[in-house]
């Protein structure tokens, strides 16, 4: 069997499959379905200083090829996973990865400073509204990527820092030189789109919310060309994400330049997706000659 485990700013992954933030929990439901010790990592739900109830329901609905949420960061805020969910992780044996989310620069220090050398990584959503810019995400503008990025990586002294990139941009490999001109170590992309999906009979939008994330297979040749994007643009590692249901996605993400991936939505469309991409990956190496997932990281060749 070819060598799956990757190494990420010091951090080991026994294979590169991550379940991505928001479609996993802390895993514990999950687990009950398969052992997810087989899994690289986790990247934990969004996780904030204060508990969160969410947005207003319904905040998910279907389109083709993908699904929107606007769930609004519903959890039960950082103290409680570290009493309640951390020690179940690390009896995995999986690389933790926290999702921290704020809606302001302390807020995202305040929490890093909280789970600096608790986890093996933090990765920032910086998606999220800035309240004292207007309500403007801090991942929109290179400048406000850099400080949100340098703000948390200033908090940390122990634990590698992921900036989790908005698509929604002009640049997204602009944003990714951005942060790691602020301290990052890793990025990871792409957070969902914007989107809306309108119920014809009521007109009116079918999230209460109005607009939501766009994930789902759909979106995959988006992601898969600003990861090549920013991996051109950037020194640090990449963590790529959007769309991905099976091993050849996968593969067209670390082609592409990916380290790892992350996995979201296909685990609602299939509670074994995961396991099957790790198998996958395995066959595929194997039957091509490959030894190690690292030969392919980063081989695509351009047309022309």
């Amino acid at each position: 069997m070819a060598n799956l485990s990757v190494n990420i700013c010091g951090v080991n992954f026994k294979n590169p499959v991550i379940a991505a933030s928001g479609t996993f929990g802390f895993g514990k439901e999950f687990n009950e379905i398969y052992d997810i010790g087989v899994l690289g990592g986790i990247s934990t739900k969004g996780l904030t200083l204060e508990p969160r109830l969410g947005n207003p329901t319904p905040r998910i609905a279907e389109g083709y090829g993908v699904i929107l949420n606007a769930v609004g960061l519903q959890n039960p805020g950082v103290d409680v996973f570290l009493r309640e969910d951390l020690d179940f992780l690390k009896s995995k044996n999986i690389a933790i990865i926290a999702n921290v989310a704020g809606r302001t620069i302390d807020d995202y220090a305040g929490i890093c400073a909280k789970l600096d050398g608790k986890v093996d990584m933090i990765e920032l959503n910086i998606s999220c509204p800035n309240v004292k810019c207007g309500g403007m995400a801090f991942g929109i503008k290179p400048e406000s990527v850099a400080e949100v990025t340098r703000a948390a990586k200033g908090a940390l002294q122990k634990t590698p820092l992921i900036v989790k990139l908005s698509p929604n941009v002009e640049s997204i490999a602009a944003n990714a030189l951005a942060a790691q001109k602020g301290g990052a170590d890793c990025v990871s992309l792409i957070n969902t789109l914007t989107g809306m999906v309108v119920d014809i009979e009521r007109r009116r939008p079918l999230i209460a919310n109005n607009t939501g994330g766009v994930s789902g297979a759909g979106i995959k040749p988006i992601a898969v060309r600003m990861v090549w994007e920013v991996c051109q643009a950037v020194d640090i590692p990449v963590i790529g994400m959007g769309g991905i249901t099976c091993a050849e996605d996968a593969l067209e993400f670390i082609i592409a330049g990916a380290r790892a991936v992350q996995v979201g939505t296909a685990n609602f469309t299939d509670t074994l997706a995961m396991p099957k991409i790790i198998g996958g990956l395995n066959s595929w190496l194997d039957n091509h000659g490959i030894a190690d997932i690292s030969e392919i990281c980063g081989v695509l060749r351009l047309n022309g």
